[in-house]
């Protein structure tokens, strides 16, 4: 049950807070010649951050001259990758909760359904597991590639003392960390529902056929002694009754037979 409400909301949470961002930066160049200055310098981008692509004009503070530069890094791969998984993810849970609620004989006929449903929640479990780990490492590389003193560092005219560069603000990078911390969760989430999902298999069942029950072993240990108990008991006090009873046919003919004596006069 929890698997069917959560994790349709987690993938939401994933891939909406990745495949929705959009973010920038402001820099500002102040030249010597404060014609050539230009304090506001924005710089824009947003998934798949294809940031080699994304290009902005800066002063060179050499006269009107400007020069277009670009920014470094692409983590399209990742980003793009981690967002699949979400979606699909999202679309099979929406599929396999109708499936759980309208349609649980057909899911439980032939041990089909079960069977399906565990290799797709273990296939699930890996991609998560690759696309959240990929995009931690491509979200560093967009951090990296987006900082502020890094970019500055780019520029021509900040690499002269007499001009100064500065950031105006730095990219909110909020919601990419969240699509992160959703994606390791909805491992999470998947990973642990293997053992409920691998329970409706047939693998379970038959597995638990041939388990011994150690509750009917003892059971069975006890009856098999009770019952040697007692065919020795009635054995024993058959063959009891039997030595006895010649013995007491015997001490019967003595006592029933009369006293004879013989005068020996």
């Amino acid at each position: 049950m929890c698997m069917v409400i959560f994790a349709p909301l987690f993938a939401i949470f994933a891939f909406s807070t990745c495949g929705g961002y959009s973010g920038g930066l402001r820099l500002s160049v102040d030249c010597v010649n404060k014609t050539d200055s230009d304090l506001s310098i924005d710089i824009a981008f947003a998934y798949p951050f294809r940031l080699h692509q994304v290009t902005f004009e800066v002063p060179t503070c050499e006269g009107k001259e400007r020069e277009k530069l670009a920014l470094t890094g692409d983590s399209s791969s990742s980003a793009e990758f981690f967002v699949t998984v979400a979606v699909f993810a999202f679309l099979y849970s929406l599929a396999a909760t109708v499936v759980y609620i309208f349609f649980q004989n057909k899911y439980r006929e032939n041990n089909r359904g079960p069977l399906i449903d565990f290799i797709v929640t273990v296939v699930f479990s890996f991609l998560w597991l690759v696309g959240s780990s990929a995009w931690a490492k491509g979200l560093s590389d967009v951090k990296v590639a987006t900082d502020p003193k890094e970019v500055l560092l780019l520029m021509s005219a900040c690499k002269q003392p007499s001009n100064k560069c500065m950031a105006v603000h730095s990219p909110v990078m909020s919601s990419l960390n969240t699509s992160v911390v959703f994606g390791f969760l909805n491992f999470i989430l998947w990973a642990g529902n293997i053992w409920f999902v691998f329970k409706e298999t047939g693998w379970h069942s038959s597995g638990q056929r041939y388990l011994p029950d150690p509750m009917e072993k003892h059971s069975s240990s006890y009856n098999q002694g009770r019952y040697n108990q007692d065919s020795y008991g009635s054995g024993g006090g058959y063959s009891q009754q039997e030595s006895l009873g010649p013995a007491s046919d015997e001490f019967g003919q003595q006592s029933s037979g009369p006293a004879s004596f013989s005068n020996p006069i």
